[in-house]
């Protein structure tokens, strides 16, 4: 399947580990059981990057001239960006593959889709990792859905991101959207200790 989709493909997917091809080759046929495989940090980061390649190969053509053979690759060539994206958003826990699959989905203007991926930030993301996908994005919509889990989770444990030097920040402005938007006490009150007043 992989011959004639593209040098850069065939590159990547010659370089995957066997394992992350065989998941794939499951995801292919809706056969997948990931618990059956050992979902790591190597394996999100090769399904990541072999999904930019295959973004950036259908773009290229859907630009050209469409005949038979051309729609024939670029079904093909979604069917595996499309197994790739529904193992990422069914087992990451990184700030950049949830950038990347909240901007395929906003890009395709799939606002069911970006729904979705966005209910994985509460279930498996830590507070940590929801503001490093503030600090890595400038996307509006992105910051917002990070904004809005990042409200959600106790403020207590936002409290032990405030000294960080680099979500401090957004601790700080998630802690004031749980205060004054959620009316939170608890938030009120952590606010009110770093802020005494005279």
């Amino acid at each position: 399947m992989i011959k004639g989709l593209g040098p850069q493909i065939e590159k990547v997917w010659n370089g995957l580990r066997p394992t992350t091809r065989e998941m794939l080759t499951r995801a292919l046929q809706k056969k997948l059981t990931p618990s059956k495989f050992f979902y790591d940090v190597h394996l999100d980061w090769e399904l990541s990057k072999l999904l930019a390649v295959l973004d950036d190969q259908l773009a290229k053509e859907e630009k050209k001239t469409s005949g038979r053979k051309s729609r024939q690759k670029i079904k093909e060539i979604k069917l595996l960006a499309e197994a790739c994206a529904s193992v990422l958003q069914s087992q990451t826990e990184s700030a950049e593959v949830f950038i990347q699959l909240v901007e395929r989905a906003l890009k395709k203007k799939d606002y069911a889709k970006v729904e979705a991926i966005s209910q994985i930030l509460n279930e498996r993301f830590s507070a940590g990792e929801v503001c490093e996908i503030i600090r890595q994005t400038t996307n509006p919509v992105i910051r917002a859905l990070a904004y809005e889990s990042l409200a959600l989770f106790p403020p207590s444990l936002l409290m032990l991101l405030v000294d960080d030097p680099f979500y401090g920040d957004i601790a700080k402005n998630a802690l004031e959207i749980q205060a004054f938007d959620y009316e939170s006490e608890e938030a009120q009150k952590f606010l009110e200790e770093m802020n005494p007043q005279d």
